[in-house]
This record gives C-alpha cells, sequence and structure tokens, in this order.
C-alpha cells in the first residue's frame, strides 16, 4: 500500500470518527415507529419502502410531538388549584 493511499484511509477515518464522537443524541421521538410502518407500507404500495420510510417518519415524528404536547397540557390542568376554596361544615 503506498503511503498516498494509506494518509487518505488515516484522514477519511479520523473524519469518521470526529464526526460520530460530537454527534449528540437526536430527539426521534415516533419516527423509528413511523418508517417502520411507512416503509412496509410504501413496499406493499409499489416497492417505495424508502419513501414511506421517510415520511413514515415526518408523520409519526409529528404525532409523537401533538401527543407530547396535550400530555403536558393535562398535567398542567392538573396541577393548577381550584380557585374555590374547600369550606369544612363546622359543628355545633
Amino acid at each position: 500500500m503506498k503511503s498516498g493511499v494509506k494518509l487518505a484511509v488515516a484522514a477519511a477515518l479520523a473524519l469518521a470518527l470526529g464526526a460520530t464522537a460530537s454527534v449528540a443524541p437526536a430527539e426521534a421521538a415516533g419516527c423509528l415507529k413511523g418508517a417502520l410502518v411507512g416503509g412496509v407500507a410504501g413496499h406493499y404500495a409499489g416497492h417505495h419502502a424508502v419513501t414511506g420510510a421517510i415520511g413514515g417518519c415526518i408523520v409519526g415524528h409529528h404525532m409523537a410531538k401533538v401527543a407530547a404536547e396535550k400530555k403536558k397540557q393535562e398535567e398542567a390542568v392538573k396541577v393548577q388549584p381550584t380557585s374555590q376554596p374547600t369550606s369544612q361544615p363546622t359543628q355545633q
């Protein structure tokens, strides 16, 4: 192996390792499930599995985002105190 090829391979390897080491975890809620369903649907709808997976990922992520916002709003309603104080009957 020539030294130029070794240098190019080493540079490519260093670049790939550097790129993967600095990647933060992605927020892919719903994307994997949507991609799976979309990929299967796309495959059966004319061998467009990749296109279906991409579309499924987009739709799945959107649906997960909407569900998370709805859950957050429901929790906020549960936490809010009631505006009327509870009165206890007095004993006579």
